[in-house]
C-alpha cells in the first residue's frame, strides 16, 4: 500500500525515482504493469528518463513534475513512467537513438511519446512548463499530442512505425570490413585540427574530459613517437587540474567545463569521471615521470576514499551540482569568507593564486548573477605563481596544503550536496582498475586494497546463484541483469587486479565473466556483444554499442578483455573473436574513427607490437621486485605480465605459457615473448631496462 502523497516510484531503490516519488504525477517505474494499464485504458506513454545528479531533470521536475495543473494534464491524458538512466542504461540508450533519430540531438532529460507496445511517435529533451523561446510547453504538448491520439491516431502510428524501422536500419552492421593502421593517422589528425593550443582541450566550448581520447593519443605517441600527440595530452590534462572544473579544495573533477578556459564547470562529480582520468593522469605520469600528474592522480583517489566509498567497499555514483537549490553554492567563495578563515596576510597571498575577485568570478549560466563569488582555480602554473610571488615551490605548496585543510574544514559545514549512492557495476569496475593501475605505479598498497575491497564487494554482492553480474546494488538489494559494460569492465578490472597482486583468483574469475560475456551477449550471426544479455527483458530491439561517449563503450572494452585473455591463455578462438569483432565494426570506424577511441586502443593493442611477459620467481626476491617495479614504472599499455612463483602456481593451470619459463641459475628470470615466440631470457634488471629501450 501506497503512502498518502507518493506515487509508486516510493518502493524503489533509484535514489532519482526516489526524488519523484511524492510528485503529483503518477509515476510508475519501468515494467509491464505501466504497459498493461496503457493498454487497458487506452493511453499513450509518457516517458521520462534522467539521472539523479542533472540539473535540467531537477529544473523540469520543479517546474512540471510538482506543478498540480501539469500533472492532472499527464494523468488524464497518459500513463507516465519514469526511468533512472544509470539503473536502465538499456531503456535509456534505445529510446535516446529515437530522439536523435527524430531530433538531431538529445541530452536529459529525455521525454519520449509512445504507444502501450513501447513504439514512440515523438521525442524531445527539456521542456518547460509554459512555451518560451519557441519551445513549446506542457501545458500546450500535453493537449495537442491528446488530441491526435484521439482523433489522428493513424498518422501517430504511421510515425511509430516509422521510426521503428528507422531505429532498426540504423543498428545494422555494415559489411565487415578491415583496419589498418593508418586510422591512427587520420585519428590524430582530427585532433590535432581541432586542438585548443591555448587552453587545452578540443573544439570550443562546452569542454568534456573524455580521458579515453587522451589515453588513445599517448598510445599514438608511443607508436609514433608524435611530440604533438603528447603536447596536446600534457596541455588539456594541464590546464584541467589548473581550472575550476577541479576541486581545489576538496579534489576531484567536475563533469565538464562550460567555458572552454576549464574555468566554470558543471559542478557535478561522475564516478565515472573520476576513475577514467586517475587512469589518464597515472599514464601520463608513466610517460614523464613528472609528479604532478601522480599528485593529481592521487588526490582524485583520495577523494572516492573519503567522499564516494561504501563501508562495504563498493563506490557511490554521484555528487549532485545542486545545494540549497543552487548550482555550485557549495564549491564557491567570496573574498570575504577567505579573509574571515586565513586572516588578513594569508587570504591577500591565497586569493592571488587562486584568482579570487572582490566582484567574483562565477556568473551562474543559467541566471547570469555574479553575487560576488567565486570558483577558485590557478590562472597560472604553480612553477609561475613561486617566481612570481618569490617563494620558494616547496614552501609555496605548504601554504596551499595549510589553507586548503583550513577551507576544507569551513566546507565541510556548509549544507552538502545530494549523494546518489547506489552502486554500479560499470562504474566501480572503472574505479577497480583506476585504483589497482595508480596503485602499482605509485607503489601504494591502500590504492590496491581498495581495489580489492570493491571486487570482492562485487563478487559477494552483486551476482546471482548462478555466478552472473547484476547492475545495480542499493540499501542492501542487488537488482537488474548485468549489461555488457558491467561484464567488459569488471573483467577489464579482474585482469588489471591481477596484474597488481599476480593472485590467480582475479585471473580465474576474469576468464570465467568472460565466457560468460560470450554465452549470453555474442552475435554469434554478424560478431560483436549485444548491449543486454539473451536472458533478459526484451526491448524494441536488441542494440549493439560502440561509440565511446562519457565512458568507453562495452565492445571496446571488451576487444581488450579478449586480446589480453587469449595471449594470456593461448586461447586462439578469443583472438579469433577478437578478429570478428574488428571486422564487424570496421566500416563504421573507418567513418568517424575519433568517436571510437577506446576501440582503436583496442587496435593498437591487436596490431602490435604487444607483449606476454612472464616473471619466474620467488615474489620476495629482491630482482624480482626489481623487475616488476621496472614493468610497473613504464608505459607499457600494450602487455599482459604473468608472475609464476613455483612448479604449484594456479598461474600454470590458467596460462600455459607461464608454465614452461625456467629459472637460469636457479635465479629470477624474465621472457619476453611477441605474439606466442619468447624472446632469449633476461636474468638482471639492466637487461631488462635495455629490451624495453628505458
Amino acid at each position: 500500500m501506497k503512502e498518502k502523497n507518493t506515487n509508486l516510484l516510493i518502493n524503489e531503490k533509484s535514489p532519482y525515482l526516489l526524488q519523484h516519488a511524492y510528485n503529483p504525477v503518477n509515476w510508475y517505474p519501468w515494467g509491464k504493469e505501466a504497459f498493461e494499464i496503457s493498454k487497458k485504458l487506452d493511453k499513450p506513454v509518457f516517458l521520462s528518463i534522467g539521472y539523479s545528479t542533472c540539473h535540467w531533470c531537477h529544473v523540469m521536475e520543479k517546474e512540471s513534475f510538482e506543478d498540480d495543473e501539469v500533472a492532472k494534464l499527464m494523468n488524464d491524458n497518459f500513463i507516465s513512467i519514469k526511468v533512472d538512466r544509470e539503473e536502465r542504461p538499456d531503456v535509456d540508450s534505445i529510446y535516446m537513438s529515437v530522439c536523435q533519430l527524430m531530433t538531431g540531438s538529445g541530452g536529459w532529460p529525455l521525454t519520449v511519446l509512445m504507444t502501450p507496445d513501447r513504439k514512440p511517435f515523438f521525442a524531445g529533451t527539456y521542456f518547460p512548463k509554459s512555451s518560451r523561446f519557441g519551445k513549446i510547453g506542457m501545458t500546450e504538448l500535453i493537449p495537442r499530442i491528446s488530441y491526435l491520439w484521439n482523433n489522428n491516431r493513424s498518422q501517430l502510428l504511421k510515425s511509430s512505425e516509422q521510426i521503428v524501422q528507422a531505429l532498426i536500419q540504423s543498428s545494422f552492421e555494415k559489411e565487415p570490413d578491415e583496419l589498418n593502421e593508418n586510422i591512427f593517422d587520420k585519428t590524430f589528425l582530427f585532433f590535432s585540427d581541432r586542438f585548443d593550443k591555448i587552453n587545452g582541450g578540443f573544439g570550443s566550448a562546452p569542454k568534456f574530459p573524455s580521458p579515453h581520447n587522451l589515453m588513445f593519443l599517448l598510445r599514438y605517441h608511443k607508436r609514433k613517437g608524435s611530440a604533438r600527440a603528447l603536447e596536446m595530452v600534457e596541455k588539456t590534462l594541464t590546464q584541467m587540474r589548473l581550472g575550476g572544473i577541479y576541486d581545489h579544495i576538496g579534489f576531484g573533477f567536475s563533469r565538464y567545463s562550460t567555458d572552454s578556459k576549464w574555468l566554470v564547470p558543471h559542478f557535478e562529480k561522475m564516478l565515472y569521471d573520476q576513475s577514467m582520468l586517475s587512469m589518464a593522469y597515472t599514464e601520463l605520469f608513466l610517460l614523464t615521470n613528472n609528479n604532478f600528474y601522480q599528485k593529481t592522480s592521487e588526490e582524485i583517489l583520495h577523494y572516492v576514499l573519503r567522499n564516494m566509498t561504501s563501508p562495504e567497499g563498493g563506490f557511490f555514483s554521484a555528487e549532485d551540482a545542486d545545494s540549497e537549490g543552487e548550482e555550485g553554492k557549495f564549491y564557491l567563495w567570496t573574498q570575504n569568507e577567505i579573509e574571515n578563515i586565513l586572516g588578513k596576510n594569508d587570504s591577500v597571498i591565497f586569493c592571488n593564486i587562486f584568482g579570487v575577485e572582490t566582484e567574483g568570478n562565477w556568473v551562474d549560466p543559467f541566471h547570469g548573477s555574479v553575487n560576488g563569488t567565486n570558483i577558485l582555480h590557478l590562472p597560472e602554473s604553480l612553477e609561475s605563481i613561486s617566481n612570481e610571488l618569490k617563494i620558494d615551490i616547496n614552501e609555496l605548496n605548504r601554504f596551499i596544503s595549510s589553507s586548503r585543510e583550513k577551507l576544507f574544514e569551513i566546507r565541510e559545514r556548509r549544507k552538502h550536496p545530494h549523494k546518489d549512492d547506489k552502486i554500479l557495476t560499470d562504474w566501480n569496475a572503472l574505479m577497480i582498475s583506476a585504483f589497482a593501475k595508480a596503485g602499482i605505479a605509485f607503489q601504494n598498497s591502500s590504492f590496491v586494497d581498495a581495489a580489492e575491497n570493491c571486487a570482492k564487494f562485487i563478487l559477494k554482492r552483486m551476482t546471482d546463484n548462478q555466478s552472473r553480474l547484476f547492475h545495480r546494488f542499493r540499501d542492501g538489494e542487488a537488482a537488474i541483469n548485468g549489461f555488457l559494460d558491467d561484464y567488459a569492465f569488471f573483467i577489464n578490472a579482474l585482469i588489471d587486479l591481477y596484474e597488481a597482486t599476480f593472485n590467480s583468483f582475479y585471473l580465474g574469475k576474469a576468464i570465467h565473466f568472460n565466457n560468460l560475456c560470450i554465452k549470453h551477449f555474442w552475435d554469434d550471426d554478424n560478431g560483436g556483444f549485444y548491449y543486454y544479455p539473451d536472458y533478459a527483458e526484451e526491448l524494441l530491439i536488441r542494440q549493439k554499442d560502440l561509440y565511446d561517449g562519457a565512458i568507453p563503450s562495452g565492445n571496446s572494452a571488451a576487444l581488450l578483455n579478449l586480446l589480453k585473455i587469449s595471449r594470456i591463455t593461448g586461447d586462439h578462438k578469443l583472438s579469433n573473436k577478437a578478429d570478428t569483432l574488428i571486422k564487424s565494426f570496421a566500416k563504421r570506424v573507418n567513418e568517424n574513427p575519433h568517436i571510437f577511441c577506446h576501440f582503436l586502443s583496442g587496435i593498437d593493442f591487436a596490431l602490435g607490437p604487444s607483449y606476454e611477459i612472464v616473471v619466474s620467481g620467488e615474489e620476495a626476491n629482491d630482482l624480482t621486485i626489481e623487475m616488476l617495479s621496472i614493468l610497473r614504472q613504464t608505459f607499457l599499455p600494450n602487455k599482459v605480465i604473468m608472475l609464476r612463483r613455483d612448479e604449484s602456481d594456479l598461474i600454470n593451470q590458467i596460462a600455459p605459457l607461464s608454465a614452461f619459463p625456467k629459472r637460469i641459475n636457479n635465479q629470477t628470470t624474465l621472457y619476453i615473448c611477441e605474439n606466442y615466440t619468447c624472446r632469449n631470457p633476461i636474468t638482471s634488471a639492466t637487461e631488462l631496462r635495455r629490451e624495453l629501450n628505458i
